[in-house]
């Protein structure tokens, strides 16, 4: 039998993850005690009463039906959570939106808000979800570099008025993946007054709102005035709460936005399975004191890493919020030549940034996501493979 695929496969060819992930699974055949610092899977569980409340939901006979969408419950509870963290007044019948966790929300926005040809302003580099979905949605993407010299945020001022006329969208991204960076209350600013001039809807992906340093807090779009006039703020349970796996956010913002996600997703799935609903209400409820535990891990392993590789000549710069290292590579390599010499000759595992888009040359992702032990021992394998200098002493 002949089997074809759609045109639009072309764009899901495989990922760099998958060639990683492949080429870590033959050195483990191998014997190779491969430290895996690539992908951004937290390594922690989840608090107690999370999974207590998991297994106590689980045994109820009741709890196996349809959701359909977010219950009354967890939208009052995302309600109230914003209030009370970004004093944001949200309406829970119509400013709530559940997704099956945040990349089922982003991968679908375009399809809602962009038609084949359209442009989308996305950070570049950028999560690989982003190119998913305005592929699924034949739209265009026009890259916003994040650049060194510009703290990593988009520079508004340099976007041709003609691409900005045309825009129907814009993705942002702080705390940022693969680059963590912050935004201020007064750049944010910017783009509502962006968004405002030029008639676009903005999709700020909040993922990262938990994880930040040294009391740098995190700004919420929403917490910016008349944000809420042009857009909405995506968040997951994934990383703030260690729940990966459990597959569960929202998207929170614009009566308008919310109600078109809605029209789209009611015809593509029957919500998230009930008992992780309520699981996602206790973390609303209870999990500040547990974020702020997570946050002193990741600080403790940023520190940690950051300091061991610039005394080892690597010089990396200290993020200030996410759970990654956004590394400059030394000179004389590619980031896909350096990602193969850390794995073959310092068995770590890192992603090159290029796999984010093509500003991301010249960079690797370095993942916080493995004890201080392990972290130390990958910062002993590359100084031992001495990877650091030889190229750059070789092309001088």
């Amino acid at each position: 039998m002949n089997i074809t695929v759609s045109n639009r496969m072309r764009f899901f060819q495989p990922s760099i993850f998958s060639e990683l992930a492949t080429y870590k699974q033959q050195k483990l055949a191998e014997g190779a005690p491969i430290i895996d610092l690539s992908i951004g899977s937290p390594d922690l569980a989840p608090p107690s009463f999370i999974t207590e409340t998991l297994a106590e939901e689980v045994l109820k006979s009741d709890q196996y039906g349809y959701a359909i969408t977010g219950t009354n419950d967890f939208n009052h509870a995302v309600s109230t959570y914003y209030e009370r963290k970004y004093q944001v007044e949200l309406n829970p019948d119509k400013e709530v939106l559940l997704v099956m966790g945040s990349h089922d929300g982003l991968v679908h926005f375009p399809m809602v808000f962009a038609n084949p040809g359209d442009i989308i302003l996305v950070p570049d580099p950028g999560y690989t979800g982003y190119a998913a979905g305005i592929a699924l949605a034949g739209a265009e993407p026009y890259l916003m570099p994040l650049k060194k010299e510009n703290n990593f945020l988009p520079d508004l001022t340099v976007i041709p008025e003609d691409i900005a006329s045309q825009a129907k969208v814009m993705i942002l991204n702080f705390p940022g993946n693969p680059v963590p960076s912050l935004a201020s209350k007064e750049y944010l600013a910017e783009v509502v007054a962006f968004a405002k001039k030029y008639n676009i809807i903005v999709l700020h992906d909040y993922v990262y709102s938990g994880v930040y340093f040294d009391e740098n807090k995190s700004v919420s779009f929403l917490s910016i005035e008349g944000a809420k006039e042009v857009g909405v703020e995506l968040f997951s349970f994934s990383k703030n709460y260690n729940m990966a796996g459990s597959r569960i956010g929202y998207l929170a913002g614009n009566e308008k936005v919310v109600k078109a996600m809605y029209q789209l997703k009611s015809n593509l799935d029957y919500g998230v399975f009930l008992p992780i609903q309520h699981t996602a209400i206790q973390a609303l409820e209870k999990g500040e004191e547990f974020s702020e535990t997570t946050r002193k891990i990741y600080q403790e392993r940023r520190n940690l890493l950051v300091n061991g590789l610039n005394e080892i000549g690597w010089e990396v710069m200290k993020p200030d919020a996410g759970m990654f290292i956004w590394a400059e590579i030394p000179k004389g390599w590619t980031s896909y030549e350096f990602t193969y010499a850390l794995i073959d000759q310092a068995n770590v595992v890192v992603t090159p940034g290029d796999a984010f888009g093509p500003n991301g040359e010249g960079y690797v992702r370095i993942a916080l996501v493995q004890s201080l032990e392990k972290i130390k021992k990958a910062i002993s394998n590359i100084k031992e493979a001495n990877i650091i200098n030889y190229k750059s002493k070789k092309s001088s």
